[in-house]
C-alpha cells in the first residue's frame, strides 16, 4: 500500500525534525511512502531550518517541505497537504495513495508503526479511520481511543466522582485504551491513519475548527456515513504531549485556556448536536465544575487544570462569545 504522512509545523521545527528522523527508517520499509511537512506560516525559522535539515538528512527523496502563507489551523494544514499530494505534487513515485497518516509533528514514530498500521488496514478493508497506540516518553499508555463528546459525557469528565462515573459509565469520553484493536467512536488526530478513500466519500477536514475538536467532527461524519473507525494499538507512537499547543500535557495548568479550543467546542456542539445540547453542556459543565471542584479539595486534592477555566468557559461562551463564521 502506498501511504501519504502528513506532519503540520508551526514554530516547532526541532520537534518535526525529530519525528522525520524517527520516520526514516520507517520509509526504508514502505518504500512507496512519501512525507509531506506543511509550514502554518511559522513566524521563526522554522522553514529555514526545516529545508536545510531535510537537505542534510538526506530526506529530499521522500519528504518535502511545503510552507502555506497564513496559518489557517490544523485541518487547514492537513487538507493543504492532502490537495498538494492529489495534484501530483509528490514528483516521482505515487501521486495517488492509499492511506493518509495525520501525524502529529511533536510524536516519535516507534519501530513497525507504520507497518503495523498500513497491515492492519490492508487486512480488513471495513476500517475506514484507524488510531494508533500513543504513550508516553515513559512508556505508559494514554487515553487516545474516545467516544463522542454530549451533555452527560460532559457532566461526568467535569464532576470527576466515581459514584457519578460508574452511573454515567456508557457517556464516559476518554475511557481506558483498549488492548486489543477495537472500534471505537473517534480517535486522536496526533496519529490517525484515514483511507484515501474516507476523503473522497465525505471531504476534508473542516477548516472552521483552528484546533481541537476537528478529527472528533471527521470521524462522527464518517460514523454518519457508515466508516467504521478503529483503535489498532499496534502500531506504537511516542507523543510528547502539548508541546504544539501547550493545551494538553504537564504544562497545561500554567496558562489559561486559548480562545479557539472554546470556539472549536462550540462549533462542534452547535453543528453536530444543536443549540439545545450545547447549552444543555454548557450548564452541566457551568456546575458541575465548581462542585467537583469542592469535593476534591475536601479529598485534599486540587484540579490539574488552566487558571481561570471556569470564568473563561462563562466568558467565551456567554459573554463574549468567539463568532463562528458559518
Amino acid at each position: 500500500m502506498s501511504t501519504l504522512v502528513v506532519i503540520v509545523n508551526y514554530r516547532t521545527p526541532d520537534l518535526t525534525i525529530e519525528c522525520l528522523r524517527s520516520l526514516s527508517p520507517e520509509v526504508a520499509k514502505s518504500p512507496k511512502t512519501r512525507v509531506v511537512v506543511v509550514d502554518n506560516a511559522s513566524p521563526d525559522d522554522s522553514v529555514p531550518r526545516l529545508r536545510e535539515a531535510i537537505g542534510t538528512l538526506s530526506f529530499e527523496s521522500w519528504c518535502h517541505l511545503l510552507p502555506m502563507p497564513l496559518n489557517g489551523g490544523f485541518a487547514y494544514g492537513n487538507n493543504a497537504g492532502i490537495s498538494w499530494a492529489r495534484e501530483g505534487g509528490a514528483g516521482p513515485g505515487p501521486s495517488e495513495f492509499d492511506l493518509v497518516w495525520l501525524l502529529n509533528p511533536d510524536t516519535i514514530v516507534l519501530e513497525g508503526a507504520l507497518q503495523d498500521l498500513e497491515r492492519y488496514m490492508r487486512e480488513n478493508p471495513s476500517v475506514g479511520i484507524g488510531g494508533s497506540r500513543i504513550v508516553n516518553p515513559d512508556g505508559s499508555t494514554r487515553q487516545s481511543a474516545f467516544r463522542f463528546p454530549s451533555p452527560l459525557g460532559e457532566l461526568e469528565s467535569t464532576l470527576r466522582l466515581g459514584l457519578a462515573s460508574r452511573v454515567l459509565r456508557r457517556f464516559i469520553i476518554a475511557p481506558p485504551a483498549p488492548s486489543q484493536a477495537t472500534r471505537v467512536d473517534w480517535v486522536s488526530g496526533a496519529s490517525m491513519m484515514v483511507r484515501a478513500s474516507v476523503f473522497a466519500q465525505i471531504g476534508q477536514l473542516d477548516e472552521g475548527y483552528f484546533m481541537y475538536f476537528e478529527e472528533t467532527d471527521f470521524c462522527l461524519k464518517a460514523a454518519r456515513s457508515g466508516i467504521e473507525c478503529w483503535y489498532l494499538p499496534e502500531g506504537r507512537i511516542v507523543h510528547l504531549v502539548g508541546q504544539s499547543s501547550g493545551v494538553t500535557g504537564a504544562a497545561r495548568h500554567r496558562k489559561r485556556r486559548p480562545g479557539y479550543w472554546f470556539a472549536s467546542r462550540s462549533r462542534y456542539f452547535r453543528r453536530n448536536l444543536g443549540s439545545t445540547a450545547f447549552h444543555a453542556a454548557n450548564l452541566l459543565w457551568l456546575l458541575a465544575y465548581p462542585l467537583g471542584s469542592l469535593l476534591l479539595a475536601v479529598r485534599g486534592k486540587k484540579r490539574d487544570e488552566p487558571p481561570l477555566l471556569w470564568w473563561d468557559f462563562l466568558r467565551f461562551n456567554y459573554l463574549s462569545p468567539a463568532r463562528d463564521p458559518n
